[in-house]
């Protein structure tokens, strides 16, 4: 038997399958003592590695219209979400505890206007040849980006929805490529 087999269950039946799990699944980002680490990719071989993540926010017209007209008291809002995307994209791995600093070599971020929500769409594109892949910088270019709009914004509509924040595709890696199917 296990070491969780004869556990009384005081914790969601996901807890006790992740552990269950766990007896024949070694995670990566725990030693053999379960102690959190970071994983050593000193071994990998480095490729070309490319990431897209995307996420809207919508909220009322009068925001929108305010937005995309520029006429919101804190300045230009798409553009500062731009740059702040960007940066979020940088300082991933002093937000995100097990993630590697990167040499990024290209980060370009998109917003494409959703009059019909009314709303926006980010979408961060992440490069760089290394180790390890850029996907969670990506995702965390977008949810910066977003929660700028959301900052910049608030003072006109606080029912802003920050929503649908994915993974895109990636490319590179021992893991290869990923495509998310369009629905």
């Amino acid at each position: 038997m296990g070491k969780f087999d004869t556990l009384m269950i005081t914790q969601p039946v996901w807890w006790y399958n992740t552990y269950k799990k766990r007896e024949s699944v070694q995670l990566t980002h725990l030693d053999e003592k379960d102690r959190p680490k970071m994983v050593d990719v000193s071994d990998k071989e480095e490729s070309f590695r490319v990431a897209i993540a995307s996420g809207t926010i919508t909220m009322s017209q009068v925001a929108y219209d305010m937005i995309v007209s520029q006429q919101t008291k804190k300045g230009p809002v798409l553009q500062t979400a731009i740059i702040a995307a960007i940066m979020g994209t940088k300082k991933t791995s002093d937000l995100i505890p097990m993630c590697h600093p990167l040499m990024l070599t290209s980060v370009n971020c998109d917003v494409e206007e959703l009059p019909s929500l009314p709303g926006f769409k980010l979408r961060v594109t992440a490069k760089l040849k290394g180790q390890t892949g850029v996907e969670m910088e990506a995702l965390m270019g977008v949810s910066i980006g977003l929660l700028t709009i959301y900052d910049m914004s608030k003072a006109i509509d606080k029912s802003m929805i920050i929503d649908d924040i994915k993974l895109e595709s990636k490319s590179g890696g021992k893991s290869g490529n990923y495509t998310r199917a369009l629905t």
